[in-house]
């Protein structure tokens, strides 16, 4: 896998160019696009960015964390809070992520989409009211696992950290074997349309997209 030094300026528009390029793959009116990554990457400020370069050619965006839909802490912990196979199966609502953020885009959709559902802080329902994303919209989605939940993303990036970067960079070391299975039984970067390294966050480097 060959990689270029890209500013994130340059990726950013780059991205946003290729969503201008794409059609929704399920005959929507919304196109839906995933940054995988770990929390020690910063997905959510790129895909922020994204977002910016999109609503300054006006175009409709929403960015929804997965972390806004983490199961109640009765069930991410039922076998203790550090365990790294509940974290990669049984921490995110993927049900919800379907039902509340995919499913009014689906065609003849509402399009009205819940950015949050549950605060891990205190372990109760946001309350949130759904939002809605005109028809030409865009969907940003950012989060851990994302390419291996079938979800209906038209253009997918992965941001890559050797294990090494992803060993000093993560603040919570017992979640690393559960990025390692998902290395193994997922392989993110051959699943997205482009790689994103970012093992010095101030000098990214990408694969550009395949075609």
């Amino acid at each position: 896998m060959r990689f270029q030094a890209i500013s994130w300026e340059r990726l950013a528009g780059a991205v946003a160019d290729r969503v201008d390029r794409t059609d929704p793959g399920d005959g929507s009116d919304w196109l839906k696009v995933g940054v995988d990554g770990a929390p020690a990457t910063p997905g959510g400020e790129f895909a922020e960015r994204v977002a910016e370069v999109l609503r300054l050619r006006g175009r409709s965006v929403l960015v929804v964390a997965t972390g806004g839909f983490l199961r109640p802490a009765s069930l991410r912990f039922e076998h203790g809070k550090r365990d790294p196979d509940a974290y990669y199966g049984d921490w995110f609502d993927t049900g919800a992520l379907w039902r509340e953020v995919f499913g009014p885009l689906e065609p003849g959709g509402s399009g009205r989409v819940l950015p949050d559902l549950w605060n891990p802080v205190t372990d109760r329902a946001t309350r949130s009211s759904a939002v809605p994303l005109a028809p030409g919209g865009v969907l940003l989605v950012h989060g851990p696992f994302l390419l291996g939940h079938w979800f209906p993303f038209d253009v997918k990036l992965h941001l890559r950290l050797s294990p090494g970067a992803l060993a000093r960079r993560t603040e919570e070391p017992w979640t690393l074997p559960a990025f390692a299975r998902y290395e193994e039984e997922v392989g993110p970067a051959d699943a997205a349309d482009a790689v994103v390294r970012v093992d010095d966050p101030r000098r990214p480097a990408w694969t550009g997209f395949v075609d």
